[in-house]
C-alpha cells in the first residue's frame, strides 16, 4: 500500500542529520528567567505572585485568564524580581514574570492523579498548563473538551515533524516512546469510540519500527507511515493523509471526528496525569550551520535563547539569521535576548541569510506556487490582490484558507515574498469579516 500523504507540498532540504543522532541533554539555566503571560492562543494568564515572592520548581505563578488560556509554572526556584513587559520571539513586548534563579531547583510536591475519570483527567491537563507544543499553543484542555465527544473517532499524534532541521520529537520517540504511548492512551480513555494513530514520516524508519513494535499489544493504537513531504505535519494535511477527510478554515478537527496532538503534548499529558508534573520544560533542538554543537536539549521554560545558544557551544561564526521554530514557518529573531516559552521547539542559526540575499523580481507565471499549495490556492493572484489592499476580493478568492506554510515562497523562481503578502491578506480579511459581523 502506498504511503499516506496529501495533495501539493514539496521537499525542502531537511538538515536533520545535524542533530537527529544527538541524545536529549538536560540544560540548567543561569541568571534570571522570563515567563511571558501570553505563551498560548487565547487570553493572557494572570500573575498570582508578586515582586519579592520566593517560588519553587513547578509552582503555579500565573493562572489562566479565561477558558481559552493556560496556567504558567516556574521552572526554577528563586525570587520574583519584577513583573514587567519583556521582548518575546514574536517581536512584541509581553507582560512577563521575571524570576532570579537561585540554582537550588527546589521542587513542589507533585501528586499523581489517582482517578481516571474524564473530568479529572481534563482538569489535571488544565492545571498543568499544557498547550499544543507543535507551535500553535492552543490550550489542550479545550481541545480535549469538544462539543460532541461521541463523534470523535480518531486521535492523531502528529509525529511527522516535517519542518526541516527540527529533531526534538524524533528524539522523544527514540528515547521515551513509552511516555508517548501512555499519553495517547490517556487521551483515548476520554473517547471510547476512537482509535489512536501515530503518524510518522518515512524519513524516520527507526522511529516507525520502534513504535510499531511497541504498539503490537495496543488494541486501539496503530502507527501510520507517512510520505515525507512538507507540510505533512500541518493539521489539515495530516487529517487528510490519515483519514481522507478534508477540513477548511471554518472547521475544527473535531468537525471531522478528529483530535490532533503533537508528540511533546502527549508526553506532557502523561507527566501531568501519572506524575502530577506541570508543563515547565520541554525538548528543544538547537541547530544550524552556525552552531558548534547542534543538539537536543531539555530546556526549562523562561531560559534565555542566547544562553541556550552558548550551551550548544556557541557559534562557528556570527550568524546572519536566527529563527525560533522551523525555517518554513518559524519566526526570525532580531535578538537572542528572548525567553524560550512553551511553544519554543527549536533555535536555528545560520551563517547566511539566504532570504534577505534574494531580490524579488516580476512573476513569470510559471504556476509552481499553485502546484505546491496544500490548500489548492493561487498564491500569485492572492498576493497581488493583498498587495493592492483589496482584502474583500482576497476573501472571495478563498485567501483565508491559506495555512501560511511558506511553500509558495520557497518554490518561487522569482523569489517573490508570497507568504508575507498572504499572511497580511489573511489577517486583514479576517479582521474585515469581524467588522462586518
Amino acid at each position: 500500500m502506498g504511503l499516506l500523504t496529501f495533495k501539493g507540498g514539496l521537499h525542502p532540504y531537511d538538515g536533520k542529520e545535524l542533530s537527529k543522532d544527538k541524545p536529549i541533554t538536560e540544560y540548567l539555566p543561569q541568571g534570571e528567567l522570563v515567563y511571558p503571560l501570553s505563551q498560548h492562543i487565547g487570553a493572557p494568564a494572570v500573575a498570582c505572585v508578586k515582586k519579592g515572592d520566593r517560588v519553587l520548581v513547578g509552582q503555579k505563578i500565573a493562572e489562566a485568564g479565561g477558558f481559552v488560556s493556560a496556567n504558567i509554572h516556574s521552572s526554577v526556584s528563586g525570587k520574583v524580581k519584577k513583573i514587567e513587559p519583556r521582548l518575546t520571539v514574536s517581536g512584541a513586548k509581553v507582560n512577563s514574570i521575571v524570576v532570579e534563579n537561585d540554582g537550588q531547583y527546589e521542587t513542589v510536591d507533585f501528586t499523581p492523579l489517582v482517578s481516571r475519570d474524564n473530568a479529572d483527567i481534563i482538569a489535571a491537563v488544565k492545571e498543568a498548563g499544557i498547550v499544543g507544543l507543535g507551535g500553535a499553543g492552543f490550550p489542550t484542555h479545550v481541545k480535549l473538551s469538544p462539543k460532541e465527544p461521541d463523534k470523535i473517532d480518531t486521535i492523531i499524534i502528529n509525529a511527522a515533524e516535517c519542518e526541516p532541521y527540527i529533531t526534538a520529537d524524533y528524539r522523544c520517540m527514540m528515547e521515551i516512546p513509552d511516555q508517548l504511548i501512555s499519553g495517547l492512551n490517556l487521551i483515548l480513555s476520554l473517547f471510547p469510540k476512537a482509535r489512536g494513530v501515530i503518524g510518522i514520516e518515512d524519513n524516520k524508519p527507526d522511529a516507525i519500527e520502534k513504535l510499531t513494535k511497541m504498539c503490537e499489544t495496543e488494541e486501539r493504537i496503530e502507527v501510520a507511515p507517512l510520505k515525507t513531504k512538507y507540510p505533512q505535519g500541518a493539521e489539515r494535511s495530516l487529517i487528510f493523509a490519515v483519514t481522507g477527510r478534508s477540513i477548511n478554515s471554518a472547521m475544527l478537527p473535531a468537525d471531522a471526528g478528529c483530535i490532533v496532538d503533537n508528540v511533546a503534548t502527549a508526553i506532557a499529558i502523561h507527566e501531568a496525569v501519572t506524575l502530577g508534573k506541570p508543563l515547565y520544560e520541554r525538548v528543544v533542538t538547537v541547530t544550524g550551520d552556525a552552531v558548534v554543537n547542534p543538539g537536543n536539549y531539555k530546556v526549562k521554560a523562561g531560559t534565555c535563547a542566547a544562553e541556550l545558544a552558548q550551551a550548544a557551544g556557541g557559534f562557528k561564526s556570527q550568524p546572519e539569521k536566527a529563527i525560533s521554530g522551523g525555517p518554513m514557518m518559524g519566526m526570525a529573531l532580531s535578538t537572542l535576548d528572548v525567553p524560550c516559552g512553551k511553544t519554543f521547539s527549536s533555535l536555528l542559526m545560520f551563517t547566511k541569510d539566504e532570504v534577505a540575499a534574494c531580490e524579488p523580481s516580476a512573476c513569470i507565471r510559471c504556476g509552481r506556487c499553485v502546484s505546491v499549495c496544500p490548500a489548492g490556492l493561487m498564491p500569485t493572484k492572492l498576493s497581488e490582490v493583498a498587495d493592492h489592499g483589496n482584502f474583500a476580493l482576497f476573501d472571495q478568492l478563498n485567501g483565508c484558507e491559506c495555512v501560511e506554510c511558506g511553500c509558495c515562497s520557497y518554490v518561487c523562481p522569482a523569489k517573490r515574498r508570497l507568504t508575507q503578502s498572504m499572511k497580511t491578506g489573511r489577517r486583514e480579511a479576517l479582521a474585515l469579516r469581524r467588522r462586518k459581523k
